[in-house]
Parts: structure tokens; sequence; C-alpha cells
């Protein structure tokens, strides 16, 4: 989805099973489906995917990132699929993200920057937490530690700090100071009591970076500088699947000496280096098949193919242009309007 200005045309939404990691449904939405309002688009999105699935699986767990809409959509008390018993689990990966954002920007100002240096290892915490707990009471024990481990305070009266003996020679963090602007700052954020209240949808750490990948890949089909009406963009997105169905089981390739191969790339956001494995190379067999069975579905039908294609029932260009709730003026009503414009530039005392 094109977020920058809400001016997106399609929203595509996408469920990958947890253990095979296969795609096992998707679902495009066209903007003009949702009254031309981009903001509902991801829900639609969510509310079409689960009544599909629901009707043929038994859905134990969701793992989305934070979107307000899908959380309340799961609300075990007043959602719409309460009566299913769903767990609700967000993405660690998102998650970590917003809280290092909480920080930098508490850490922006002047009294609280001691807090600058400890912003990594506070979001590398959380995710141990979230690796290592399996209660949500236990979880907030182990993330309270932070508050007294960043006050150089590794015993308190409810637990103990998990590290090794600190080697204080090799430190290269000052302390945060008891009482101080940057401790209340950090305090407010780590106490935080809507953050709390998400504590049970990490305990399973889960992550969606798989479909973060998925969602790269379909630009090789459908690529945003491209327009496409709607059933070409749906029929692209298909093509993605397959393709990465296909290919999702891929194993790594190797060198002429039997090694693994790997490739590094740098991130410049971060500044750092990192590597990741070689898979071997696709191969596009299925590519005949599918060929071949539009050909003989065609063939058994027993019509040609038509020169002119009828628009199908829910085709969504029949709700109009994308950019107007308006239906569009006649040809002949724009250019009656054009014409009168061009007379009064001719007729305009600027002109004479």
């Amino acid at each position: 989805m094109d977020s920058p200005g809400h001016c997106a045309q399609f929203c595509t939404y996408t469920t990958i099973e947890q253990d095979s990691r296969d795609i096992v449904h998707i679902v495009s939405v066209d903007k003009r489906e949702t009254r031309r309002n981009s903001v509902i688009m991801e829900k639609e999105c969510f509310v079409q995917t689960m009544d599909s699935l629901l009707s043929d699986l038994k859905v134990k767990e969701v793992v989305t990132d934070a979107h307000p809409q899908i959380s309340a959509l799961l609300n075990p008390q007043r959602g719409k699929y309460k009566e299913w018993h769903i767990q609700h689990s967000l993405d660690i990966w998102h998650a970590a993200k917003s809280l290092c954002k909480k920080l930098h920007r508490v850490a922006a100002e002047k009294q609280h920057r001691p807090l600058q240096v400890w912003i990594r290892d506070i979001g590398n915490h959380f995710w141990y937490c979230c690796k290592q707990a399996t209660t949500e009471v236990e979880f907030k024990q182990m993330w309270i530690g932070v508050l007294h481990h960043i006050q150089n305070e590794h015993s308190w009266s409810i637990g103990e700090c998990q590290h090794e003996p600190l080697d204080e020679a090799s430190r290269d963090k000052p302390w945060i100071e008891p009482g101080s602007a940057a401790m209340q700052a950090l305090t407010a954020v780590v106490l935080d009591k809507r953050w709390l209240t998400l504590v049970p949808k990490f305990l399973n750490f889960r992550t969606t970076s798989d479909l973060e990948n998925f969602q790269n890949h379909i630009l090789m089909y459908a690529s945003k500088r491209m327009a496409y009406t709607p059933l070409v963009y749906k029929t692209r997105t298909l093509l993605a699947a397959i393709d990465y169905n296909k290919h999702n089981r891929r194993a790594p390739a190797v060198s002429k000496t039997g090694h693994k191969m790997y490739r590094r790339s740098y991130n410049k956001k971060s500044s750092s280096w990192s590597v990741h494995t070689v898979k071997e190379k696709k191969q596009y067999s299925y590519i005949p098949e599918i060929q071949k069975a539009i050909l003989a579905r065609r063939l058994r039908s027993g019509t040609g193919l038509p020169r002119k294609i009828q628009m199908r029932p829910n085709d969504p260009r029949r709700l109009g242009l994308v950019s107007s709730a308006e239906p569009p003026p006649s040809t002949e009503e724009l250019v009656q309007r054009h014409v009168s414009r061009g007379d009064l530039a001719t007729h305009s005392p600027e002109a004479e």
C-alpha cells in the first residue's frame, strides 16, 4: 500500500501460515470499494481475509502489527471475532521499533540526553524479555529490571539482573542518577499503562518479517510506478504469491568447493554490515503448467476469445473514478465549459 498522502489505489493483504511460511490467502481491495477512504482499506482487507479463512480453517492465532482497527476487531470481549477465541499477537520487530522511537523523542530533550546511549540496550532488553518470559507477570518482573540496572542496581526486593558480573573497567556508558529528570522520563516510558496492557500480545515472540519480504517481492510483478486495472493488479499479486510459495524452501547455494555461499550488505541507516545466505537459483518450471491449464480451460469453454471483454459485475471501475466520489460530467458539458473560458479570455480587457 502506498502510504504517503493516503493516495494508494490498492491495498494488498497477505496471510502466511506460521509453521510452513507459505502464503495461504491474499486479497486486494480497490480504494473505490471503501468509498475512496484509504484509511479503512487495511481493515476491509482484514475482514475479507478472516471471513474467508474462518470458513475453511481453525485459526488459533493471528499475528499483525499494532494497527488499532485490527486490534479492535480481535478484542476478546468486544471484537467482531470474539466467539472464535483467537489469540492476537503483535510483531516484536514493530513493537521494538515503536519503543525505540518513543525513547529517541524523550532523549532529544536536553535534560534527558543521558538516555541516548542506553536506547539500543533498552531495545535489546525488550527483545530478551519477549523471548524468555512465558507469563505476563514474569515479563513485567524482567521488564522493570531495566530501571534498576540503568542505575547500577543489579539486585532488588523482587528480582535481580540475569547478566554476568560486570567489569567496571571496560564500561563506556555512564549510569543514570536516581531521581534525575532522565530517570523519571525513562520510568514513565517503561511503566506506561497502555504499553503494559500489550504485554500478553508479546509472549509468543512472533514476527512478520516474511510478510515484509513478500510485500517487497510483489514489486517484481506490480511496480508502484505503473497503473493497473483492478483485475490485472489482482492477477499480478497472485502470480507473485505463486512464485513465493514455489521457491519458499529453496536450499542454500553452494560454491564449487561445497561451502555455503553468503552475501554481505550495508545498511546506511544503522551504518552496519550484515550477511545473509544465498539461495539456489529459481526454477520457473511451473509457468508452462499454468499456461497449459489456461489454454485447456479456454478450449473446454467452447467459446473463443472475445475481442471486447465485458466488465465483471463486481469490478471496482463500475464505482467511478478513484479520485472523485461525484460522477463525471458529460464530454459535451466539458467542451462547453472549455469554449466559454476561451471566449472570456478573448474578450477580456487584457486581451484587447
